[in-house]
């Protein structure tokens, strides 16, 4: 059998293989670059970016639960300038194509942002958190209404040359309504899961446990939501879809792409281990291997 082709083509971003960490469990790089060469994966999606620098929410701020964890980080990040600077500059000499993830309060803010990022010549794809609360609707996030989703994605789409990708939020009525919006908003591509809402209380404490109440539940636990919401997406747009939700083995990845995925992120796993992505791009492989496949366009949506 010829060597397994783990090539994949997002929106004319081609990867060398599938497997990315997800925003805001890799930090930029750095740390992660001490174990392994980060041009093994194949792309980097480093923290979600800001306009100005966003001090986060107060501590504490993450937990871990059963089947996964809690966080309530609020996008922490030092902003635009020092990201371009000082992160951007130094990903950029590790030889593998950069998402970059943008978060903002404002259409302008996001625009801001994302044709910033777009011009400086350093990132390959924008990825756009839309869970952010939209202060000129009251508070309400982005990610929850077609409407509102549409038209910011309209709006990022006329300023931003980069391919554009749109993480969509769990916490909807139709996952495919907001795929749907995204699609005709002008994205390129979406990527899906971001985190469920989740709480956990201290009985002794009668308190809960984060800072802030509430915060977003990743890992295991959600991944059969993930695929799930993969899958309906996949049904109703023909965009790119990058999967995510509680990836930690090279079997959760392929029944993420089954689902219609063309490509996965890695959140949670990379905390407990820091080699997770590369291993699971071996475990790939193996599959590919043990099961005659030759290309991931062999069982990409194959159960759709």
């Amino acid at each position: 059998m010829n060597k397994p082709d783990l090539t994949v083509d997002l929106a004319g971003l081609v990867l060398k293989n599938p497997v990315m960490p997800a925003s805001g469990c890799f930090g930029y790089g750095r740390e992660y670059a001490q174990y392994y060469a980060l041009e093994t994966l194949g792309a980097v999606v480093v923290k979600a970016t800001t306009l100005e620098p966003w001090l986060g929410n107060a501590t504490p701020r993450v937990t871990e639960v059963r089947g996964g964890m809690l966080n309530a980080i609020g996008l922490a990040n030092p902003g635009l300038q020092k990201v371009v600077q000082e992160e951007l500059v130094w990903l950029s000499t590790q030889n593998v194509p950069i998402i970059v993830n943008v978060a903002g309060r404002t259409e302008d803010e996001y625009c801001q942002v994302s044709e910033a990022i777009a011009n400086c010549e350093l990132a390959h794809a924008v990825e756009l958190n839309v869970s952010c609360p939209n202060v000129k609707c009251g508070g309400i996030s982005f990610g929850v209404d077609p409407h509102v989703l549409q038209d910011l994605v309209q709006m990022v789409k006329r300023v931003c040359a980069l391919p554009l990708f749109v993480k969509l939020s769990p916490n909807v009525t139709s996952i495919g309504d907001m795929a749907q919006a995204a699609e005709q908003g002008g994205a390129d591509g979406i990527s899906l899961i971001n985190t469920l809402i989740g709480m956990e209380i201290n009985i002794h404490r009668r308190k809960p446990v984060l800072a802030n109440g509430i915060g977003g539940l990743s890992g295991p636990g959600i991944k059969p939501v993930a695929v799930r919401m993969v899958y309906q997406a996949a049904k109703v747009v023909s965009i790119p879809i990058i999967g995510m939700g509680g990836i930690f083995t090279g079997a959760d990845a392929i029944e993420f792409m089954m689902a219609g995925a063309t490509a996965v992120m890695v959140g949670t796993a990379n905390f407990t281990d820091p080699y997770a992505c590369p291993t699971i791009i071996d475990q790939i492989k193996e599959f590919m291997v043990d099961n005659a496949i030759t290309s991931l366009a062999e069982i990409r949506g194959c159960v759709l």
